[in-house]
């Protein structure tokens, strides 16, 4: 598919992220008006809830847009996001009949405070990219068992909170937990010492289910996808994570891009899950390409300094998709939600440049990296910005999704102290 043509003349330059192919979901607002509802176009934001007030956008007999989120929408099922992406690209595309109603509409982006996309109903976070799973096994445990037995037969995750996730801009604060090194003889309270990132991609649920449902329909259910910083304490987790996984170490933050990439802006860039080493239960087959080409980078700015990328890599490199992930999560009949939430766990590609954790970057801690500003880095340090950028390019235009930044805040004074 071409660049689409827009009157919003910033959304026909190749590189910018939000073309009239893109028309991303997020929620913003200006000069401390309430959050609503807007659509990316270029440079500018369509505002969602005066386009319904004013007729120009009608999906049904009841708003859609006068709460601040896009879970509404997500209920309505496929057929309307559909109805809906139709009538934005009839509203936007170059020659629009109603561009004067639609112009006195758009907000600039640059005058917009971003929030959370949407309300997260659960969240899930999986381990499912195979270069990650082996260079963190080969660090604990050698390569010969670097991946545990049922790592090739099911994507291995765990469910988060929700409460954690945050969007794009908030700062996060390091977190104080239990740490044990393997030569003490126990535990001390301290600031966590080793925290890291994990660069995710997240795909959110768009169509509730009560029972298990294949990977096609899995794919059907999937409204779209952001960036994901999973935000881990690796020393806390170290002592926690035996025998039942992950817990407060993952429970700081996980920062979200702003924009919701909707599932049909991705469709010109579908591709093939990697080949399987052991063939999958029929449940889990792939069935056509679910996997999307995204190039990825990760860039590191300590405070007052500029920012040095720290590593490039794409989505293709995930062994899972997230419809099999999804698949999976619902065997058990666990029910799926509008709005939930799946991180599709680091996504790490197989050169030390395309490591998408600082933990693997670093080789957990011997091996630091020299920023371009002279200081080295194994984990991060206080004021250190991390920012997640991902795009999808081809066909003459660029599919973004806006950056995905925090800031480290030094950990609080100790809430224990007596």
């Amino acid at each position: 598919m071409p660049l689409l043509k827009s009157w919003v003349a910033s959304a026909n330059d190749a590189a910018h992220p939000f073309p009239l192919n893109n028309l991303p979901y997020g929620v913003f607002s200006v000069d401390g008006d309430d959050p609503r509802c807007g659509v990316a176009i270029g440079d500018m934001i369509l505002d969602m809830q005066a386009a319904e007030k004013a007729g120009l956008v009608r999906l049904g007999d009841a708003p859609l847009f006068d709460v601040p989120y896009w879970n509404d929408l997500m209920e309505e099922g496929p057929a309307v996001w559909a109805a809906l992406r139709e009538r934005l690209t009839a509203l936007l595309s170059d020659g629009a009949a109603e561009q004067e109603k639609v112009e006195a509409l758009l907000v600039s982006a640059v005058d917009a405070e971003l929030h959370m996309p949407f309300a997260v109903s659960e969240y899930t976070d999986f381990y499912a990219g195979k270069n990650h799973a082996f260079n963190v096994g080969t660090m604990f445990r050698g390569p010969e068992n670097a991946l545990p037995p049922n790592w090739l037969h099911i994507p291995i995750g765990y469910n988060g909170r929700a409460s954690s996730v945050v969007v794009s801009g908030t700062d996060v604060r390091r977190p104080w937990g239990q740490l044990k090194g393997p030569n003490d003889a126990a535990p001390r309270w301290a600031p966590c010492a080793r925290f890291d990132i994990e660069l995710e991609m997240g795909a959110i649920v768009g169509t509730p289910s009560d029972r298990p449902i294949t990977v096609q329909e899995a794919d059907d259910h999937i409204f779209g996808y952001v960036l994901l910083n999973d935000w881990s304490a690796r020393d806390i987790q170290a002592w926690e994570y035996q025998p039942l996984g992950p817990f407060q170490a993952k429970a700081t933050a996980n920062s979200i891009s702003p924009w919701i990439v909707t599932k049909a802006a991705l469709e010109p860039f579908r591709c093939d899950t990697p080949e399987r080493e052991v063939e999958l239960l029929d449940h889990l087959k792939d069935c056509g390409p679910m996997l999307y080409d995204i190039d990825l980078e990760v860039t590191m700015a300590p405070d007052g300094k500029e920012a040095t990328t720290i590593a490039r890599t794409n989505y293709k490199e995930m062994y899972y998709s997230a419809a099999q992930q999804l698949a999976h999560h619902t065997t058990s009949g666990c029910p799926m939600n509008a709005g939930d939430l799946l991180g599709s766990g680091t996504i790490s590609g197989p050169s030390k440049e395309s490591r998408g954790s600082l933990l693997e970057l670093s080789w957990g801690g011997k091996e630091p990296l020299t920023l371009d500003s002279g200081e080295e880095r194994s984990f991060i340090a206080d004021g250190d910005t991390l920012t997640l950028r991902g795009a999808a390019k081809g066909g003459g235009y660029t599919i973004g999704f806006g950056d995905c930044t925090g800031t480290v805040l030094a950990a609080l004074e100790n809430p224990y102290a007596r």
